[in-house]
């Protein structure tokens, strides 16, 4: 079985700012369960739904990814 990679930092950033995943939903159109998904690292939302989640969250797009620059 191969190890989930952490791409996204989704659900720091919405810890950070205090904000719910049911709150993220409902501001990008998408179910609770795709929001979920994407905190968890089980899938990935595409560039525009990414763009749109840094828009809604007021942070550049690059704080939502994990580097992958050590």
């Amino acid at each position: 079985m191969s190890k989930k990679v952490e791409m996204n930092r989704i659900k720091e950033v919405l810890q950070q700012q205090g904000r719910t995943q049911t709150w993220l939903a409902e501001k990008i159109d998408r179910s609770y369960v795709v929001v979920t998904n994407y905190c968890n690292n089980n899938t990935q939302p595409t560039i525009p739904v990414l763009r749109n989640i840094a828009k809604v969250l007021d942070v550049d797009v690059r704080e939502l990814l994990i580097s992958t620059k050590k």
